[in-house]
C-alpha cells in the first residue's frame, strides 16, 4: 500500500493505495480506510477488505485500477505518533567509533542503542532534501523500518515482531557537523537529525516471503551518490538484534500506538567491499584505512538513490531517489 498525493489530473488528496504485486497498477482504497494511519487504527478489521481488493488487483478484476504513476505517491505514512531508530548493525557502529578514537562500549551486546526521532514531516521517496546550510555535513541512511499496531507495553522480543504491519524503505537524513556537539552535551541527537524519507509502497511481512524470517529482512540494499554506486549490503546480517529485540526494549516501559516507525539503523556489513549504506560510515574507513576522510558529504546539488532488492533484483519497496536543495 501506498499513499497518494495525486490520482491522476482530476482531483488532488491524500487517499489509501492498494497496489499490485508487480507495482504496475493501483487501486483507491479510501473506501475501506481513508489513510494508511486510518487502516492501521482498525487493523484487524480492514486487512481482510484490503486483501481481497489486493487480490482482485492482480487478478485484474476491480474495476477503477489505473496504470501506477510513482511521481503521484507520498510517503505511506506521512507522520506518525512515534519514530525509533537505532544503530544496531555492529560495523557501523565499530567503524564510526574507531574513526575518532573510540572503542566499542563493554555493554553493546546488553540491549540495542535506540533514540527517538521527528515523527512528524517524512518526506516522499523523490522530495528534494531542502536544508538551510551544506556546510552542516548533509549525510543519508539506508534503512528498513517496520511499521507496528498496537504494541503492549512488556512485550517480549518473540512476540514483539506479531504487531508488526508493514516494512518500508527509510532515508534517515543525518547532519554529521552538528551531531558530535549534541552527543558530547548527553542529551542525545536533536537539530542533528532532520525530517527522513520513505520510501514510495508499504508491505506486509506476509509479501516479502522468504526474505522475512520473522527476525530480519534479508535482501540486498542498494545504495547510489552522486549517480555512483555506493553500496550494496545484505541486510539480514550484520546486527545481533531483531525487530523483536528493538520493539521490546522500548517497550520496557511504554506502549505503541498503531503507526509507530521503528528501524534498527544503517545497514552495514564486516566486509567492507560490499560498500556503505552511509557517507560518514565510508569516511570513517578512510580515516581508519588512510588516516584521513576523502569522500565528500552531500552539497546542494548532489543526489542520493536507495533500493532494496530481492536476490533476483527486483525493488521491494520502490526507490528513494533524492537531490539536495537549499531551503527556500
Amino acid at each position: 500500500s501506498s499513499t497518494s498525493r495525486g490520482l491522476g489530473d482530476v482531483y488532488k488528496r491524500q487517499a489509501l493505495l492498494v497496489v499490485s504485486k508487480d507495482t504496475k497498477s493501483a487501486v483507491d482504497a479510501s473506501y475501506i480506510a481513508a489513510t494508511m494511519q486510518a487502516a492501521l487504527d482498525d487493523w484487524d478489521m480492514v486487512t481482510p477488505k484490503l486483501e481481497e481488493l489486493y487480490n482482485r488487483l492482480n487478478n485484474g478484476k476491480v474495476e477503477g485500477s489505473f496504470a501506477l504513476n510513482f511521481s503521484d505517491l507520498d510517503a505511506p505514512l506521512p507522520r506518525c505518533y512515534q519514530y525509533l531508530d537505532g544503530a544496531c548493525y555492529l560495523s557501523h557502529i565499530q567503524r564510526n567509533r574507531a574513526a575518532r578514537g573510540d572503542s566499542l562500549p563493554a555493554d553493546i551486546l546488553d540491549a540495542p542503542l535506540i533514540y527517538q526521532g521527528i515523527s512528524h514531516g517524512y518526506m516522499a521517496w523523490n522530495d528534494p532534501i531542502k536544508l538551510p546550510d551544506e556546510n552542516h555535513g548533509i549525510d543519508f541512511e539506508a534503512e528498513i523500518a517496520a511499521i507496528t499496531g498496537d504494541v503492549p507495553i512488556g512485550v517480549s522480543s518473540i512476540e514483539a515482531t506479531t504487531h508488526i504491519k508493514l516494512f518500508v524503505l527509510l532515508n534517515d537524513i543525518s547532519l554529521r557537523s552538528l551531531i558530535p556537539a549534541e552527543l558530547k552535551r548527553s542529551f542525545g541527537f536533536l537539530t542533528g537529525k532532520p525530517s527522513s524519507s520513505l520510501g514510495p509502497i508499504a508491505v506486509t511481512p506476509d509479501e516479502l516471503g522468504d526474505l522475512w524470517d520473522e527476525k530480519l529482512v534479508s535482501g540486498k540494499m542498494n545504495c547510489w551518490v552522486r549517480g555512483e554506486k555506493f553500496g550494496s549490503l545484505e541486510s539480514g546480517e550484520g546486527t545481533p538484534f531483531d525487530y523483536g529485540d528493538a520493539i521490546a526494549h522500548v517497550a520496557i516501559t511504554r506502549t505503541f500506538e498503531p503507526g509507530t516507525i521503528i528501524a534498527l539503523g544503517t545497514v552495514s556489513n564486516e566486509d567492507e567491499t560490499l560498500g556503505c549504506g552511509c557517507i560518514g560510515e565510508q569516511r570513517a574507513l578512510e580515516i581508519i584505512n588512510e588516516g584521513s576522510p576523502k569522500t565528500d558529504l552531500l552539497k546542494f546539488g548532489d543526489s542520493v538513490k536507495i533500493d532494496h532488492q530481492d536476490y533476483d533484483g527486483n525493488s521491494i519497496f520502490g526507490v528513494i531517489d533524492q537531490k539536495v536543495e537549499p531551503l527556500g
